[in-house]
């Protein structure tokens, strides 16, 4: 694939958030000039079911040959960017303390009819962090318990649900966030663990979110210093090879947003996307940043393909996983417009409030 061929779909391998409840001409002009991997949505950008809608839909005209992603993180509890009239789920930890395949399952069905019915094809979840550190209050009650088989066994029960309905799952934070103390919001964490305990404890649920065909993995901004002392594992080639020969996992691998404080305390926003693509990632996302921030970044990653630091043999990789991905969900064709009203019928059914109830009993 030639430099100008790579260029011209570079973007793919970024999934941008914005602000404001529609999508912004700037955003339009990247994905124009370099296709665009996908849109994130956060509560900024939701102003009503309709409304959500509609903009999925303007999203996936912006670029059909390849539609994008329209992603969000709905994990429930605090972590959730769809409230009323969309059903507002307990906290993870309820499914650990309920310990039960099938209200995990239940709530995961539901959960994907509602995204599923505004057009969201990636959810962002579920958290497969081993929650071993208490105090840990980044990760807390996002969790699905301290039990790494528990963990494992829910994690994959929920990816196989939302997969099954259509709505894309990405585990998260390899190499797992459950045992730190910094939060990566605002700095780096360090992971003091040797690598026969990360192997024993935090990588479990991520084996079984490979073994349920999970669709994607998210590397956390954390500092595993067993297997890299100077980078995140965002940014490090040592940490992605392990999601590849360890975890045998071969489908999209993301970073965290790299809009976070581990991030960008230390690196600029442009030299972090390419470090990252460089280290085997195959999607950088840029929640918070303008969409000049985002225009820049693409441009550092063209010009690390111009003078070589960025081998074209890497991008073409993350490009044809993306397009596996694409087209495991996203191969139908765009409903009709008015299709939205079939579907309205699935956000805050009183089905959903009794299960979230249920779900609560567990706290």
């Amino acid at each position: 694939m030639s430099p100008r061929a790579i260029r011209l779909q570079i973007g793919q391998l970024l999934i941008a958030g914005f602000h404001g409840t529609t999508i912004p001409v700037e955003l339009r002009t990247i994905a124009r000039e370099f296709s665009l991997g996908g849109l994130i949505l956060f509560g900024r950008n939701v102003e009503a079911p309709e409304q959500v809608a509609e903009l999925a839909r303007a999203a996936r005209e912006l670029t059909p040959e390849v539609p994008p992603w329209i992603s969000v993180d709905q994990e429930g509890g605090r972590v959730a960017r769809l409230r009323r009239p969309f059903t507002e789920w307990p906290p993870m930890r309820a499914l650990g303390r309920a310990n039960s395949d099938d209200l995990t399952r239940r709530f995961a069905r539901a959960l994907a009819d509602e995204l599923a019915a505004v057009g969201i094809t990636l959810d962002f979840a579920p958290v497969l962090d081993v929650l071993t550190n208490r105090s840990n209050t980044a990760i807390g009650d996002r969790a699905l318990g301290d039990d790494a088989a528990t963990v494992a066994r829910l994690g994959a029960v929920i990816i196989d649900e939302l997969q099954r309905a259509g709505v894309a799952a990405c585990g998260k934070h390899f190499p797992g966030h459950g045992d730190t103390q910094a939060d990566s919001h605002d700095d780096l964490p360090l992971v003091e663990h040797p690598p026969d305990r990360l192997r024993a404890i935090e990588f479990e649920p991520f084996r079984a979110a490979v073994r349920a065909n999970v669709a994607s993995l998210m590397v956390g901004h954390v500092l595993a210093a067993a297997f890299d002392q100077t980078r995140p594992a965002s940014l490090s080639p040592a940490v992605v090879r392990l999601i590849r020969d360890e975890l045998g996992f071969d489908g999209v691998v993301f970073t965290d947003d790299l809009d976070m404080g581990a991030i960008t305390k230390h690196w600029s926003m442009p030299d972090a996307v390419v470090e990252a693509v460089a280290a085997g990632c195959d999607g950088v996302l840029i929640c918070q940043g303008t969409a000049d921030t985002q225009y820049a970044s693409l441009e550092a990653l063209v010009r690390a393909l111009e003078d070589q630091r960025l081998p074209c043999s890497r991008v073409e990789e993350a490009l044809k996983r993306h397009q596996r991905m694409k087209d495991r969900f996203l191969a139908a064709p765009l409903a009709p417009a008015d299709a939205w009203r079939a579907r309205r019928s699935m956000i805050g059914r009183e089905a959903h409030a009794a299960l979230a109830a249920e779900m609560a009993r567990f706290l």
